[in-house]
């Protein structure tokens, strides 16, 4: 869908004004979706550019595409709330990496999406500005902490959308809303820019309605930065020259399917693997991923501490309000929380514990890799909550039981719709060795083919 929109927009047959006051027109009308904290009031007059810059030839790969924006990435004169009443009045004095270069390819940002608060979250409910609505299924929640970013792609309000991936926060909403959603492996995007949940896994990434719009997104936006340390010197190969995969080995594995409380999730993705190999003529091999089950044990520590860590600058003197003052629920239980895990008389501890149990994660997957190629599993484990359900920590945590190895590994991970239960949409999700992003679009592309 998107190359075909570029067609039609580099051809004339759509002008990026038209393109753009098409989707403005839809978030006028679908308000109750509340996917968008902002609007960009400067669209239409950066669309007329591009269409001049489209007449002349001088376009860039993005030309005329609206793009949401996750409310913790920073965009020069729009608010970077990340949803929190903390920095409610907060405006970005800069633009982060990836915005830099969704302008220079004229991409045009349509606003600012909503999130859970500061990215901590898994719903979509703990906004200060109110809940997203899941548009593929309104009962349900849209998934978090991107909520707003799947949503506004869901629902048809924007091209493609880019979101923050800490423990699933792009996959889960992906699958909870039916669309596609891709963490790229541990840094190969710069995070400048981004205002970190945690400085350990965070990565930016891409959601659309199809595989090649999130192909051309990563395509853009990846690379190496002088101004983020992690970031890798690795080469960004054309994303969206998709090759033909065949003769792979897929592994799945029985520990996630003894995490999977509702069974049926997993009857569908194990269906999904098999018609996937059937059509590559590859093969299913089963893999021990031993640590997997304690993956949400360990990422949690890490990002109490570290979030704790990144939270210390919103004291009320720079940025905004104290966050310990005006932040909900769900932000002030993991800031104490690492506040307790960082006193001294622990000497670090449980992060350190934590850390190593991190590295035999990463260690469970590399050799799983050397024995297959991808690996495919669930994106949660049960079907999303309903909207204003009440669950306690350790059940909402639990949602991100088959995300959070990604992380922890920092490897590549992807989200496709693998089909529904209860009319709800689930996700399948590919994981794919750090760096090897070409691998993982190969295959959604051959599994979106597949089930168009």
């Amino acid at each position: 869908m998107i190359r075909e929109k570029l067609k039609d927009i580099k051809s004339g047959k759509l002008s990026a004004k038209k393109n753009i006051e098409n989707f403005l027109k839809m978030i006028k009308e679908n308000k109750e979706i509340n996917a968008f904290i902002y609007v960009n009031k400067d669209a239409l007059k950066q669309a007329e550019v591009v269409d001049k810059k489209i007449k002349h030839g001088k376009a860039g790969r993005l030309a005329g595409l609206a793009i949401a924006v996750k409310s913790n990435i920073n965009v020069v004169d729009m608010p970077i709330t990340c949803a929190s009443k903390t920095l409610e009045n907060y405006y970005g004095v800069f633009d982060s990496d990836v915005i830099k270069k969704i302008k220079q390819e004229d991409g045009i940002i349509i606003g600012m999406a909503n999130m859970d608060e500061f990215a901590a979250g898994m719903s979509g409910e703990s906004s200060c500005f109110g809940p997203t609505i899941n548009p593929a299924c309104p009962e349900r929640v849209p998934g978090g902490s991107s909520s707003g970013s799947a949503a506004a792609v869901a629902a048809g309000m924007c091209d493609i959308a880019l979101g923050s991936d800490t423990g699933g926060s792009i996959r889960n909403p992906a699958s909870n809303c039916g669309i596609v959603g891709v963490k790229p492996s541990y840094g190969r995007v710069s995070r400048y820019g981004l205002i970190d949940l945690s400085m350990s896994f965070d990565q930016i990434g891409p959601l659309c309605k199809d595989v090649y719009g999130c192909a051309l997104m990563l395509e853009i936006i990846a690379g190496k930065s002088d101004y983020d340390s992690i970031s890798y010197d690795k080469p960004v190969e054309n994303y969206t020259n998709f090759k033909k995969t065949d003769k792979l080995k897929i592994g799945i594995s029985p520990d996630f399917e003894k995490l999977c409380k509702d069974k049926r999730i997993y009857t569908l993705i194990k269906n999904c693997a098999e018609k996937l190999a059937k059509e590559t003529n590859s093969k299913i091999k089963k893999i021990n991923l031993k640590y997997v089950d304690l993956a949400v044990q360990t990422y949690y520590p890490i990002v109490y501490v570290e979030f704790f860590s990144g939270t210390r600058k919103f004291d009320g003197r720079k940025y905004g309000r104290k966050i310990e003052d005006s932040c909900g629920e769900e932000v002030l239980r993991r800031i104490i929380g690492g506040k307790e895990i960082s006193k001294a008389e622990y000497h670090g501890m449980y992060y350190r514990k934590a850390l190593r149990v991190k590295d035999l994660i990463k260690k469970d997957f590399d050799n799983a890799f050397n024995d297959v190629g991808i690996i495919i599993a669930p994106v949660t484990p049960s079907l999303p909550t309903k909207l204003g359900d009440k669950i306690n920590p350790e059940e909402a945590y639990a949602f991100d039981a088959f995300t959070i190895p990604a992380n922890l590994a920092g490897i590549c991970s992807g989200v496709v719709k693998a089909g529904k239960i209860d009319d709800v949409p689930i996700g399948l999700q590919i994981f794919a060795p750090a760096f090897n992003e070409s691998l993982l679009f190969n295959i959604m592309k051959k599994w979106e083919d597949l089930n168009i």
